[in-house]
């Protein structure tokens, strides 16, 4: 831990002003607008409108549905989307941006980013930004590469922003703008005249470093950058090889970002730095990756910082927004911010002086068998509140679903490692327990600021991480030996993939033309990395291998042989599942919990969603992968869709778990919702864009409400 700046004052403001500084014993009256991601500046994901309660909630009805109209097969919609001015903001699979009137669903209008900002494959989009100052009002959402700012009333691009209406992301990051991958798949913060935005970028590398940046909202300037991979002799540099900025990348916060708007700071948590895996090349505890950072957010200045995983090579980035609480301790008030993990933890540290509330214990790590990896002999764990999801996976975990799945898992487990967290990566096979999405994921958590409570929702899928080498690239190269030394780690030496989190590529010719596919491998898409650095010669060179098997010769200067180039790879993003296709462990397969900050402890546990079919089979309430997170009302309720396999929304008794109201939507509602007022009446609104775990894609937002 170390911090600068603003002191270790612990106690929150009399009259807090600021959306997402809530208290345990004050009412909440101000929570009852939309108009940010997660609900406020502090992601609470909470709402004071009670017009829906436990009474009647059992009577919510469809009020309307707008479809999009683009969905296609595999796409996704994880948007949350935002309430301004009785108009409702969200996106599409297709990444247009889209305003409709908030009590009726009706189509006011709709924008379509630039062609090459249009996305090949799959694309992901979890909301847009809002910014008004008199008479102006803006839309900013990120496609491609771009940063868009829209007029809120009309849809027509600011021409002032920017180069018509648009920043590129690529620019300011001491690479060739060319070369670089850079999304913006979660919605920055508005802080004053400024917008705060992280990003997505590579995983595998080449990858671009996560710069956490500010853009004035009126002209598109970057007003300033925090690097997360800092130069030399900037503070943190030492975590790194001499000049590692020039060649690895990642550490980027791409799960969003909350924003103290009274304090100045903004919170902003980061992912692990590329190559995720092997780490041989990145010698040292690589700051700020894996970090919550809390910086000025007038100047960037760094205030405190909290690394919770060195060196990573697990994927264990901070998956989600930071959420803002007030908590009563030793009878004060204390502002606080609670951080979720992948590994089913919840971090809460003092807003001002980053001091944690709970005590933080270091656990040894064992070292690796990898040549040229080093790893940090110890890992930080909190103390309290308890995980909320399975921290071990044990033989006698093993699913018991048919006695054949339990003997098939059994001789697989077998052959792997499985200590619990932070076991090495191994040449045979490390469980990784929650997997590489978690424990908590992207869609966050809800905080009711009535009782002190944080609501998440966990997935508890054992994935397997396993070492391999990677193939020296020859020369002169061919495609074939291209496609293996970049792609077989996912999609297999014989492209049959792992369907359907990674698809098969012995069929594309029958969906994908050789642009389509060449784009797709330039500009990445769903977990797909992008890869910008192989230039046009060898990208079509992979495109014809894909579509015709022809293999020909690779322009050695298109394949490129960098300093960035590692000598192991993984065996892909690999499930632990029984030979049908269900995981390999015991249920619950996925869970939602309430977590008392106050006190430290688990209130409840449920289980989570279900598959269609077992239910059907007289196997009910298993749990099941969700992705999207909950939100929380004045009216007692906790509402969640986000399971992948039954296509519900539910709503919950958020004192006790139980489970009041389900509705079933037109696909998986993979995404948040969010609840607001119009006409009088109160709304919840949720995305409903299936394409996980192989569900089918749809393509429209469902708004419930009461009759009238």
């Amino acid at each position: 831990m170390r911090r600068t700046g603003l002191g270790i004052g612990i106690f929150c403001l009399l009259l807090p002003a600021l959306a997402g500084s809530g208290c345990a014993d004050e009412p909440p009256g101000h929570y009852r607008t939309w108009e940010v991601y997660g609900g406020d500046a502090g992601g609470t994901r909470y709402s004071s409108l009670h017009q829906i309660d436990r009474s009647n909630v059992a009577g919510l009805e469809v009020a309307w549905v707008y479809q999009t109209g683009d969905a296609f097969e595999g796409s996704e919609m994880q948007c949350n989307p935002i309430v301004v001015g009785g108009l409702l903001y969200a996106t599409t699979p297709r990444l247009r941006v889209i305003a409709l009137d908030a009590a009726t669903g009706e189509l006011r209008w709709s924008y379509d980013p630039a062609s090459e900002d249009a996305p090949a494959g799959k694309a992901r989009n979890r909301g847009v930004a809002y910014w008004g100052e008199g008479e102006e009002r803006r839309i900013f959402f990120a496609a491609g590469h771009h940063l868009y700012a829209l007029d809120a009333a009309s849809g027509r691009p600011a021409e002032d922003f920017g180069r018509a209406g648009r920043v590129d992301l690529r620019q300011g990051l001491d690479r060739d703008p060319e070369s670089v991958f850079v999304r913006a798949t979660t919605p920055g913060v508005v802080h004053g005249d400024l917008l705060i935005l992280g990003s997505l970028v590579n995983e595998t590398l080449p990858a671009a470093p996560g710069d956490i940046r500010a853009f004035d909202v009126r002209s598109g300037e970057l007003r300033w950058s925090f690097r997360t991979i800092p130069r030399p002799a900037e503070f943190g540099a030492e975590t790194w090889p001499e000049g590692a900025r020039g060649y690895l990348g990642g550490a980027n916060s791409w799960a969003g970002l909350a924003l103290d708007a009274e304090r100045g700071i903004v919170y902003c948590p980061t992912g692990s730095a590329a190559f995720d895996f092997y780490g041989g090349n990145r010698a040292g505890d690589n700051l700020f990756a894996n970090t919550l950072l809390a910086l000025d957010a007038g100047s960037r200045q760094r205030i405190w910082h909290f690394q919770a995983v060195r060196h990573d090579v697990w994927d264990r980035d901070f998956p989600a927004q930071p959420t803002l609480v007030t908590l009563r301790r030793e009878g004060r008030r204390v502002d606080a911010v609670a951080q979720l993990t992948k590994s089913g933890h919840v971090f809460v540290f003092d807003r001002e002086s980053g001091e944690p509330l709970f005590p933080i214990e270091e656990h040894a790590a064992a070292p690796s068998e990898v040549p040229g990896e080093r790893l940090a002999g110890s890992q930080p764990l909190p103390a309290m509140p308890p995980p909320f999801a399975r921290q071990v996976f044990t033989e006698d975990m093993l699913t018991r679903r048919t006695p054949g799945a339990h003997q098939a898992v059994l001789e697989q487990f077998r052959s792997l490692r499985s200590q619990g967290q932070f076991t090495p990566p191994s040449f045979e096979g490390t469980v990784i327990f929650p997997g590489f999405d978690g424990g908590a994921e992207w869609g966050g958590a809800a905080f009711d600021p009535e009782t002190g409570l944080l609501y998440v929702n966990s997935n508890e899928m054992p994935w397997i991480l396993k070492v391999l080498p990677r193939p020296p690239l020859e020369r002169p190269a061919t495609a074939q030996q291209l496609y293996q030394r970049d792609c077989a780690a996912c999609h297999g030496a014989d492209r049959a993939g792992s369907p359907p989190e990674i698809p098969a590529l012995t069929a594309v010719s029958e969906d994908y033309s050789a642009g389509e596919i060449a784009a797709l491998i330039r500009e990445g898409g769903g977990r797909m990395p992008a890869a910008p650095h192989l230039g046009t010669g060898a990208v079509q060179a992979l495109a014809e291998f894909l579509l015709s098997g022809r293999d020909r010769p690779v322009d050695p200067e298109g394949a490129g042989a960098p300093p960035f180039q590692v000598p192991y790879t993984i065996a892909g993003y690999d499930k632990f599942l029984d030979p049908d296709g269900y995981p390999a462990v015991e249920p619950p397969w996925g869970t939602l919990n309430a977590i008392d900050l106050e006190r430290g402890e688990i209130r409840w546990t449920v289980p989570l969603g279900e598959f269609p079919e077992l239910a059907a089979a007289g196997v009910p309430t298993t749990g099941t992968e969700n992705y999207g997170g909950p939100v929380v009302t004045a009216g007692g309720l906790l509402f969640i869709g986000a399971t992948n396999h039954d296509r519900k929304m539910r709503a919950f008794d958020k004192a006790s778990g139980e489970l009041l109201w389900e509705a079933g939507l037109p696909a998986g509602g993979n995404a948040t919702p969010a609840v607001y007022e119009a006409a009088g009446r109160q709304f919840v609104v949720i995305a409903a864009g299936g394409g996980k775990s192989g569900s089918p894609s749809g393509g429209s937002y469902v708004a419930f409400a009461l009759p009238r």
